[in-house]
């Protein structure tokens, strides 16, 4: 029997601000703004984890690296510079990460996560080779887990949960967290987050702009 996986890294890929969140319809300050907040929240949340050994941010964008270091994460650039997924994998594979860690690959748009629903949800992937949880639409991913770094092999992108599936990951959506499941793509995503417990950079992102929780952006 494999033993269960109690240590973790968590790699978080965090795209340029330019192009992150583009389903958003904000200005585009706003909108950058907005991302890296999130990204921030969902970062510091995993740090809160007692299961969570590091947390690796990949990310090229110049004017995020201090906020990510701040929120607890070590940042790396993306060397591959050949999509998510090879940025995961790279990821995965800095010094920070033992060689005997179980890694997880974690969205970076869950800004109400909860780290004790990453830890209930951690300990469970711990029993399985792969594992994943699907976002709140269902059919894409917001967490690829793997026991060991040679089965992090991560799919993310369009129907990225059957990919996972299809590849023989064991689905745990049924008993994830709602926190870690709320991804953020557009207003009536982030109302919804809203509802749950935005963090803090987020919620203070919001309180600045006066926006009282509308999914039509309403006071944006």
């Amino acid at each position: 029997m494999t033993a269960r996986a109690e240590s973790w890294a968590i790699v978080v890929p965090v795209k340029r601000l330019t192009v992150a969140k583009t389903r958003i319809d904000l200005a585009p300050d706003v909108r950058m703004a907005l991302a890296l907040a999130m990204a921030a929240d969902t970062i510091r949340a995993a740090t809160g984890s007692p299961m969570v050994e590091v947390v690796v941010a990949v990310c090229d964008d110049q004017s995020a690296l201090d906020v990510l270091r701040e929120a607890g994460a070590i940042v790396v650039p993306d060397v591959p510079d050949a999509g998510l997924n090879p940025a995961l994998v790279h990821g995965s594979s800095v010094d920070a990460v033992a060689a005997d860690m179980a890694v997880a690959a974690l969205a970076a748009d869950l800004p109400a996560l909860h780290s004790d629903e990453l830890t209930a949800l951690l300990r469970v992937a711990g029993d399985h080779k792969a594992a994943m949880v699907a976002d709140a639409a269902g059919a894409g991913t917001t967490v690829f887990a793997a026991t060991d770094r040679d089965g992090f092999r991560p799919s993310f992108g369009t129907d990225s949960r059957s990919r996972h599936l299809t590849a023989g990951a064991t689905d745990l959506t049924g008993v994830a967290g709602t926190t870690l499941r709320r991804d953020v793509d557009t207003l009536a995503d982030l109302s919804e987050a809203n509802a749950l417990g935005l963090g803090p950079a987020t919620t203070r992102l919001l309180a600045d702009l006066a926006w009282g929780g509308a999914s039509d952006g309403t006071k944006l």
